[in-house]
């Protein structure tokens, strides 16, 4: 492929349209060519998809329109291309029911004098070609216990290090506002920061970071699986834990702000278990179960520095009185959308 790829393209970019489909929770994709380099979304036409093959439509009345909204530099063809994350409407121009950005970005707007910022955490595993074996896992059996791989280093601790790294770069590379990143729990389990980003801005960055994962990983014939229990047993699950503030939380005197958004979050416990998964808690329970640093999905718990409890405080920000606060009740595979959606609703209004 090198050899073809610093062919000169005669003015013209390609613009990767990417979208969320039927799933809630997979991300599908096209090219298009653009017949010179833009510097604003508001330059790209709007495209349309075969809704039926994405379980988005029927045969009878396939298109699903896609308007794009946000551009990233193209780390896999480069020079002007770019990654294009697009929202999905049907054929009368409303929101497609699997659109969850509409609804998040009015509410993000309505909200805008508070500053909401987010910070999420991104778990996920790495498996073979065939999808359904850890990635150097034993062939017949399992690796030992869980223990020395957390931001373990060395061949016998951790797998697919090169396919973190290439992914970091190409999120630096893209601007996504990756944060971190570390080897986690689970063996072939790993984790990546993206944040802090303010209102409608994070669910964009972290699509287009699982995105830009899942493309490195084809490169490596490796899988990425963002299921938030993918191997049942003493193994820890994959979350999403999400890290919020306002502006109020940040300045001095914040604590008091952040105790009384959990007090609302609290009240509405199962609202947000129904947007924290795009199963609409079903895949969440496997995970959410008291044990491998989780809380009950049926019980509402908070605590400094504890990671067994649903929302987290920092010890620091115990300590200064200020700053954010960590809900771990998201699930690895949830649409960021609807879970910064779902906390803007409980905590702005």
């Amino acid at each position: 492929m090198s050899r073809f790829m610093d062919l000169d393209q005669n003015g013209k970019i390609q613009a990767y349209y990417i979208w969320i489909d039927g799933s809630g929770q997979n991300i599908r994709g096209k090219t298009k060519t653009i017949d010179r380099p833009v510097t604003s979304v508001d330059e790209l036409p709007e495209w349309n998809f075969d809704g039926s093959s994405t379980n988005q439509s029927t045969g009878a009345n396939s298109d699903v329109y896609i308007k794009p909204v946000s551009i990233f530099k193209d780390p896999f063809r480069r020079g002007d291309n770019i990654l294009v994350m697009c929202e999905c409407y049907a054929p009368d121009g409303t929101p497609h029911p699997t659109n969850k950005r509409d609804a998040c970005n009015k509410l993000m707007k309505q909200y805008a004098d508070q500053k909401p910022w987010f910070g999420i955490e991104q778990e996920y595993t790495l498996f073979d070609y065939t999808g359904k074996h850890p990635l150097g896992w034993p062939a017949n059996g399992f690796p030992g216990p869980q223990g020395p791989y957390y931001c373990g280093v060395g061949a016998d601790r951790v797998q697919g290090r090169k396919i973190v790294e290439a992914h970091y770069r190409a999120c630096m590379y893209a601007g996504v506002k990756i944060a971190g990143s570390n080897a986690e729990v689970m063996p072939s389990q790993w984790e990546y920061q993206v944040g802090p980003c303010e209102g409608i801005e994070m669910g964009d960055h972290l699509w287009v970071s699982r995105y830009i994962l899942s493309r490195v990983a084809e490169e490596f014939d490796v899988v990425v699986s963002f299921d938030p229990k993918p191997i049942p047993g003493d193994w820890n699950g994959a979350g999403c834990h999400t890290n919020i503030s306002t502006l109020a939380m940040r300045q001095a005197g914040g604590m008091e702000h952040i105790v009384a958004a959990i007090k609302k979050m609290s009240d509405k416990h199962e609202e947000h278990i129904a947007e924290y998964d795009p199963t609409s808690g079903t895949d969440n329970a496997r995970r959410l179960t008291g044990k491998h640093e989780t809380a009950s999905i049926h019980e509402f718990s908070y605590g400094v520095a504890n990671r067994g409890a649903s929302i987290r405080i920092p010890r620091q920000c115990e300590k200064d009185g200020y700053g954010y606060f960590e809900d771990r009740r998201p699930a690895s595979n949830c649409d960021p959308y609807a879970v910064t959606s779902r906390i803007v609703k409980s905590i702005c209004q």
